[in-house]
């Protein structure tokens, strides 16, 4: 039965959609259908078909009361929008339907398993936003929420565990067929942590233990965590509110952070083992994984930032705001983790435009190397590598009052993502730096390109950094720069 809240959800974006014109959108990115988007929910591959939920306020551009909005794939990449899923409309989650994770059920069901939300006053008078674990099951179009709900409250956590902040499930089913869920949680003390809890049957839940403790390590408060094997190695990913900058690690304020490490399943014990930023750009937070039918552990994120998405939008007049990062694939080399585009990108590549051994010295462009839905592979080196360049730099986006660039300081191993000069009009968040060590000025940069957003993989994928621009799309030039001589090879597709 669907319920008035979420029919008027339903039949307001199927109206307002209409009034967004596809070009107005980026080409490949997921967008919402209109309004807000924030975190990835419930990643999966369900008959047939890859879906993506996400949280979604589709009345406003701005954070508003929480549903889950729905699209889904057939190569990730081109997305068709499927009515909104959940809608803030039970009494367990009147506050608002946050994030959670999905799977399928041995009946062949879909199973949602969300953060459901409800204001309750405190004795000192303070209305507090109260945290449970719920779920809904459904045939990937419509959903039911479960009679049971909330299945985690208050009453499963550990001493000095709070119940405010306790929120964003990660489903998965276990060798023996049992059932494994992590949770983000505050201790009393502002700490984070994770938590584990474990199911027979996916609906009746229990604690486990708490799984990984903060310490006050990586900021306060961990939001949705993920926790899956990848190359013989465990990883968890969550996103640390309130960073302490850790030189080019962590950057301040809410970040991104990986955690590779071995894992006992009788125990369901972690061992961290190393530790570092899943992404270096602007703009990522949220990422949650699945694993494709093909045996690939697959990422997305949310391709913003809290401390900028207030300011930094396009027009209002595009009423919508908020995109995915395109999907990554993962993998673990020399204990680090590795990300690369997901390989149905390259299908979309058309009309390669190429240019090898070209120096650079000052700017220099080249016929054909234009663009806003471009795929840019470039590789640069000293010309003379007895005198290395001082600086190296792309510049996108680009006309005589517009850019963002990339570039690159060998003698420092600097890489430095600029969007300052991108047509902002606030003072807001315009530069992320990262460590790349090539002091022999040897770097390669792959730049993904989508109409509002860049995306730099750095060294055959060993960094990635992101970051979203809403210059005008008129301003399609690409340059190259150099302090010093650099040789250089570039190759180009449009991405059609």
């Amino acid at each position: 039965m669907i319920s008035q809240t979420l029919r008027e959800a339903r039949k307001y974006e199927e109206v307002s959609e209409k009034l967004i014109e596809p070009e107005m959108r980026p080409e490949f990115h997921l967008s919402p259908r209109v309004g807000w988007m924030n975190d990835p929910n419930g990643f999966s591959f369900y008959n047939g078909e890859y879906h993506l939920f996400y949280q979604y306020h589709p009345y406003d551009c701005h954070w508003g009361s929480m549903h889950w909005g729905h699209a889904v794939s057939k190569d990730l990449l081109h997305w068709t929008y499927l009515p909104a899923a959940l809608a803030p409309d039970a009494p367990c989650d009147r506050g608002g339907c946050f994030s959670g994770s999905a799977l399928t059920l041995p009946d062949g069901r879909q199973l949602l398993m969300y953060t459901g939300v409800i204001r309750k006053p405190q004795q000192n008078g303070e209305l507090c936003e109260l945290q449970t674990q719920c779920l809904a099951v459904g045939d990937g179009v419509d959903y039911e929420k479960y009679e049971g709900n909330p299945v985690l409250d208050e009453r499963d956590l550990p001493e000095g565990a709070s119940r405010f902040d306790f929120r964003d499930p990660k489903l998965w089913q276990a060798k023996d067929g049992t059932y494994r869920c992590v949770a983000g949680n505050c201790r009393t003390d502002g700490s984070g942590q994770i938590l584990l809890f474990e199911s027979e049957d996916a609906f009746h839940w229990r604690f486990k233990k708490v799984l990984l403790a903060n310490d006050g390590r990586f900021g306060r408060m961990w939001e949705c965590p993920d926790c899956f094997p990848l190359d013989g190695k465990q990883v968890i990913l969550t996103s640390p509110k309130d960073m302490l900058a850790q030189g080019f690690e962590y950057p301040n304020g809410d970040g991104t952070l990986c955690l590779i490490g071995s894992y006992d399943e009788e125990t369901d014990s972690f061992t961290e083992e190393s530790n570092q930023s899943v992404d270096y750009g602007i703009d990522f937070y949220a990422p949650q994984t699945f694993l494709t039918p093909d045996g690939r552990r697959v990422m997305i994120g949310w391709m913003q930032n809290w401390s900028t998405c207030g300011q930094h939008r396009p027009t209002e007049e595009q009423r919508w705001f908020g995109q995915m990062s395109i999907p990554r694939e993962l993998s673990i080399r020399n204990g680090r983790l590795y990300q690369k585009p997901i390989r149905e990108l390259e299908r979309m590549r058309r009309n390669e435009v190429r240019y090898d051994n070209v120096i650079v010295e000052g700017t220099v462009q080249l016929d054909g190397i234009t663009g806003r839905k471009v795929d840019l592979e470039v590789e640069a080196e000293p010309e003379d590598a007895q005198r290395v360049y001082r600086k190296f730099a792309v510049r996108f986006a680009r006309n005589e009052r517009y850019q963002t660039s990339v570039s690159f300081r060998p003698y420092e191993c600097v890489l430095k993502l600029d969007r300052k000069f991108s047509g902002s009009r606030k003072a807001i968040l315009h530069q992320r730096r990262s460590k790349v060590p090539a002091p022999d000025g040897r770097i390669k940069l792959r730049l993904i390109l989508d109409r509002f957003s860049v995306e730099i993989f750095v060294n055959d994928v060993e960094q990635v950094m992101s970051a979203t621009i809403y210059t005008e799309q008129c301003a399609d030039g690409i340059a190259f720069f150099a302090d010093g001589r650099v040789r250089m090879n570039v190759v180009k597709y449009d991405l059609v």
